[in-house]
């Protein structure tokens, strides 16, 4: 069964459509022979005045004799009402005949809608055909309520600023910032406003090429002199030189619609609100480093005449060692463990509440400013997906030829129908992340074996840095495994959302992100996860240890604590994610694609000819990356986020990479964007969507993190515990000794015992282990000490206490900034009364027009044409006062 192609199977945009009237001769004629020629390439039809608004491909079987197909037609219907088209080329096998049949069909019925069309096959890259579109003023105006634009009213009206007391700081600040701000003049607020409103009708069935058509794009806008727009967005956005400057939003939403828009104004929002957070956390560190002479417990695992015995860390190979050997990682902890961390945690909790609230205000004013107040997102999401009508198809005809009756009722998708596929969903689902738990296992077990076998080395410098190797070799195998795995579960994700067919295009996005979210967020957090939870709480006791497979011990923490190795970890998954994946991935992918396409093409000169300009712009863009949708750039900075927040109190310093990432990827998607992917089919969006909803969710979860980590993973607890209920002076001294345990070497398991240690000089009888636990000579040796439980009922009441008292905090931020900014509130107000007074205003022109062709004045007839439809009181406009609105 053949697809029958829809008459409005393009969609276009006001962004795509050039909506200045078309160039007249003279015009063409003044600029130099130079200009011409450029406008002319690429950029036009061959009569070089229709400017080429959009472009298909598709792809042609050359016959062995090169001849030029190159020709402009605009289709009309003959007196038989039969499309006029060129001869069957009777080689052709019959799935490209009948691609052929379809394109003839669709572009038939393009150029019934007005839309001009012409061909090109005689280009300089073989196998590809070039269809060029333009669409005239008068096609855009009266499809202005398809495209869903909005029309603007008869008259300009102008709303008049506040003149108060915060109107003077904002100019005050807006010209103390002025040299951050790009020389792009679309980029400032005007205190001129078009008032307007939207059409609402559904949305067109999209063109389901199925290899008809192999590519649809608009073209990138190259033209110097006619329009600036790509000249300034490279200038004064896709530059290093200019990191330092504000975004030019305004030009991006034009350019290039106002989804895209809204991610780099939130992106551009979220980089300003690092800057106090790697401000604070960058003091924290400091602060880590000023104090770290003067940390007691530190003091005494460093001092020389501590002569504490420690029980070996492995089996067999290991051997007794003296507690000053850990006094580095003792003093590292200390940057990363210590009072301010806990300030430092509850302030991220906040700068993400502020966040959130700061963006929802920054998202209310861009859609004042771009006309969104009054969008609705389901007028252009709602209709159904091909593939979702095609399986409801499936379904009808099915019903039919078993029924043998014409169904009375739209059919539709049932959960029964989705059955099969949410099942696999789950278990599909499942699977995934018990494969990212197998891989953390056997990182696991590659770190204690290594630490064994590290342990039997002669070399007394490995032996003395078996911790480091460990700790930082098992951390870069987690993070090759974390890239890896992160695109295998992009494309089991997307599979799997296919298989659901879900019914809207805003339904397919929504469930494919959340699935991608959920895989790549407990693939790269599960190993952070363990190390902060699990490890070496699940060790046992000297004498008693827990083993895998009944021969590999688990393995411990070092004595000053987790947080170290959670540092390492944490560092070293974030910085390589963001410096491979998210810089390295995003630049080589796509000039090595590009490349690729190329050598498909056979075009061995391609570089030759670039240079020379030989290529038309149609088939420059062609070979550019198609544009894959905005969630691998929104997923890769929900991660970050997460990186910023759930671990913060690990690692003070993540703010900071996370800002000087994202000043450089502010400038990377930005040349992505502009050089080298193709132009995006612009599409309108009020808000980032799901994406703030899973922003709410990472934040809320951090808080509970945070509260975990500083009770449980770092010392902070304990210390507390000791200075207020056990220490003799109040002070820290004897802290230490306090939380370790004794334990008499004669209790150690046959075949388990260490080997004899020589190189202490002494015999060893008793060795410590940190732990609370009752000494061998009591009454109850080995056996869990009440320190032990006063400890954790601290640490439980610590969790309690924290989190409810920063959600509360938050709470009262969110309550305190409102959502809408005080000015726009006022804006909004004023322009409601605006609207009001034009529409009596009209109505009563009306009334009057009506009153005056009525004979005998009309006054008995007037109340009989009172009521008239708001909906017809506006009229069309000229095509200058429409082209303002865009």
């Amino acid at each position: 069964m053949r697809e029958v192609t829809s008459p409005r199977g393009i969609q276009f945009h006001r962004s795509l459509i050039q909506t200045s009237p078309p160039l007249s001769p003279q015009l063409l004629n003044s600029l130099i022979p130079e200009e011409n020629t450029r406008c002319q390439h690429g950029l036009y039809f061959q009569d070089g005045e229709r400017r080429v608004d959009y472009v298909l491909t598709y792809h042609i079987k050359k016959p062995s004799s090169s001849r030029s197909n190159r020709h402009s037609y605009c289709f009309t219907d003959n007196p038989r009402g039969d499309l006029e088209v060129a001869p069957h080329d009777h080689s052709m096998d019959y799935h490209e005949d009948d691609k052929r049949f379809r394109r003839e069909e669709f572009e038939g019925n393009l150029t019934d809608m007005g839309l001009e069309l012409e061909k090109d096959e005689d280009t300089k890259t073989p196998g590809v055909g070039f269809v060029k579109i333009h669409a005239p003023w008068h096609v855009l105006c009266r499809e202005a309520e398809f495209m869903k634009l909005k029309m603007p009213t008869k008259k300009v009206y102008e709303v008049k600023q506040s003149s108060g007391v915060g109107a003077k700081i904002s100019t005050l600040v807006s010209k103390a910032t002025e040299p951050l701000h790009p020389n792009v003049e679309e980029n400032r607020v005007h205190n001129v406003k078009h008032l307007s409103y939207a059409f609402s009708r559904e949305k067109q069935h999209l063109l389901l090429g199925n290899g008809v058509y192999t590519a649809a794009y608009p073209l990138h806008d190259v033209s110097r002199n006619l329009s600036m727009h790509s000249c300034l967005l490279y200038e004064e956005w896709a530059s290093y030189s200019v990191f330092y400057k504000y975004q030019p939003i305004g030009l991006v939403r034009k350019y290039f619609g106002e989804k895209i828009g809204l991610y780099f104004a939130w992106l551009g929002l979220y980089t300003q609100m690092l800057i106090p957070a790697s401000l604070v956390g960058v003091i924290v560190f400091l602060y880590g480093c000023a104090t770290v002479d003067d940390n007691i417990p530190s003091m005494e695992i460093c001092h020389p005449k501590n002569n504490i015995t420690m029980c070996p860390l492995c089996d067999k190979a290991c051997s007794y060692w003296k507690l000053m050997e850990a006094c580095g990682t003792a003093r590292a902890s200390h940057l990363f463990d210590n009072p301010a961390t806990v300030f430092f945690s509850i302030f991220m909790a906040l700068w993400a509440a502020m966040f959130m609230e700061h963006w929802k205000r920054r998202q209310m004013r861009l859609n004042y400013e771009w006309d969104l107040t009054g969008f609705e997102e389901e007028e252009v999401s709602d209709h159904p997906r091909a593939e979702y009508e095609f399986r409801v198809m499936q379904k009808s005809l099915k019903k039919e030829h078993k029924t043998q009756k014409v169904p009375t009722e739209k059919e539709k998708l049932t959960c029964r129908d989705r059955f099969p596929a949410y099942m696999t969903n789950i278990v599909m689902m499942l699977l995934m992340i018990g494969v990212t738990f197998a891989i953390v296992f056997g990182v696991i077990l590659y770190r204690i074996s290594t630490n064994a076998a590290l342990h039997l080395s002669n070399n007394p410098t490995t032996r003395s840095n078996v911790r480091l190797t460990v700790k930082t070799t098992a951390a870069i195998i987690n993070l090759v495994v974390i890239l890896i795995l992160d695109e295998v579960y992009g494309a089991v994700a997307r599979w799997l959302t296919v298989l659901e067919v879900p019914k809207t295009d805003k339904s397919f996005e929504e469930r494919l992100i959340f699935k991608t979210f959920i895989l790549k967020f407990v693939n790269a957090f599960t190993p952070i996860i363990y190390i902060a939870f699990f490890r070496g709480r699940l060790v046992g006791r000297p004498g008693s240890y827990l083993y895998v497979f009944e021969s590999y011990r688990m393995e411990e923490c070092a004595h000053g604590g987790c947080l170290m190795e959670l540092c390492i970890q944490l560092s070293i998954t974030m910085l390589g994610k963001q410096l491979i994946q998210n810089n390295l991935f995003e630049i080589g992918i796509p000039k090595l694609k590009k490349l690729i396409r190329y050598i498909k093409s056979k075009r061995r000169s391609f570089q030759e000819e670039e240079r020379e300009k030989k290529l038309q712009r149609y088939e420059t863009d062609h070979f550019l990356e198609p544009f894959a949708g905005l969630t691998p750039e929104y997923m890769e900075m929900i991660i970050q986020f997460g990186f910023v927040t759930l671990f913060v109190a690990s690692f003070p310093l993540a703010p900071l990479f996370a800002l000087l990432n994202n000043i450089i990827e502010i400038r990377l998607d930005a040349k992505k964007f502009v050089a080298e992917l193709r132009r995006p089919v612009a599409a309108r969006a009020k808000d980032i969507g799901i994406w703030y909803n899973l922003l709410r969710g990472v934040a809320k979860v951090a808080v509970i993190i945070n509260a975990f980590v500083i009770s449980f993973t770092s010392d902070f607890i304990p210390r507390l515990v000791y200075q207020y209920m056990y220490s003799p002076d109040g002070s820290m001294h004897g802290f230490v000794d306090h939380t370790l345990s004794y334990f008499n070497v004669s209790d150690f398991q046959h075949g388990k015992e260490p080997m004899e240690p020589l190189h202490l000089g002494y015999p060893v009888d008793m060795c410590r282990y940190k732990d609370y636990r009752e000494p061998p000579w009591s009454n109850t040796p080995y056996v869990i000490s009440k320190e032990f439980w006063a400890v954790l009922a601290a640490r439980l009441a610590f969790v309690i206490v924290f989190q409810n008292v920063v959600m509360l905090m938050s709470d009262i931020v969110d309550w305190l900034i409102p959502d809408i900014p005080k000015d726009i509130s006022l804006q909004i107000h004023k322009e409601k009364i605006l609207m009001v007074e034009l529409f009596m205003k009209e109505e009563q022109g009306k009334r009057q027009f009506i009153d005056s062709m009525t004979p005998g004045g009309g006054k008995e007839n007037s109340n009989k044409h009172a009521p008239i439809a708001r909906s017809r009181s506006i009229p069309h406009t000229h095509s200058h006062t429409h082209a303002n609105n865009f």
